[in-house]
This record gives structure tokens, sequence and C-alpha cells, in this order.
């Protein structure tokens, strides 16, 4: 069964390639980082600060339109896997007539889909992978 995890802090330096976010377990105290790219990084990094309104549409909010023009909701994100150090995570989408679907996604995207909303969509993390990521910790 997922679990419910929330953004807890965003680290970003200029010194090195690799940006990180770390999330943290809702009801625990569990939390675990994942390494992203400095687009990603920036792009949640602003929109989790209060009134930020990009000038023109990012890709994250082209993905949320295209959805929403096709009838669809999105209504989550799942981390769902971690094999040799890489993260693979889902959109879930509701369509109109009421089937989910899920859509493969980097998880730095995922996130920053998540947060492109208010409040932040849920992020959710499959068990296996909280057991995995923490146990390296």
């Amino acid at each position: 069964m997922p679990v419910k995890m929330q953004l807890a802090r965003i680290i970003i330096s200029e010194l090195t390639e690799n940006q990180v976010i770390y999330l943290q377990e809702v009801d625990g105290q569990r939390e675990f980082p994942i390494l992203i790219g400095i687009f990603e990084a920036t792009n949640i990094d602003r929109r989790v600060k209060d009134d930020y309104e990009p000038p023109r549409p990012l890709t994250h909010d082209l993905i949320v339109a295209v959805a929403q023009s096709l009838g669809a909701t999105l209504q989550s994100v799942i981390i769902s896997d971690l094999n040799q150090a890489t993260y693979y995570a889902k959109l879930v989408l509701q369509k109109e007539d009421g089937e989910t679907i899920e859509i493969d996604s980097r998880p730095s995207d995922a996130i920053a889909i998540a947060v492109t909303f208010s409040p932040p969509l849920p992020i959710f993390v499959a068990e296996h992978v909280l057991d995995e990521a923490t146990s390296s910790l």
C-alpha cells in the first residue's frame, strides 16, 4: 500500500549538477532524497513559494493543460519503483468516464506537476520503494 509523503526540502546548489529534493512521510518519520536536475529543482522551488506565477506556461503547466483539455483530472503522483538507484514515478489521472490511468513519469517531473496545484496533488511512495530508499541512509 502506498505511503503518503510530502515535499520536505529542496536543496539547490550551483556547485553540482544534481539537485536534491527530500520527501518525508506525512504520518511518520521516514524521509529520503531524490537527485534531480536544476530545471526541475528550480521549477519546484518557485512553485512552493507563495504567489509565483510564471510569465508564460512552463512544460509542467502544458502537461496539466493537455490533460484537462482531454477531460482528465490529475489525481496524484506515485513514486512506484526504485531500480539501480533510479526512481520511477507515475502520474495518476482520472478520465471523464471515471477510468483511472497511470502515465510513466520521472519523479522530478511528477513532483513539479504536483506542486503546480494549490494545494499540491498528493504524493505517494510504494512501500517497497520507501523501505529500500530509507534502508540505505
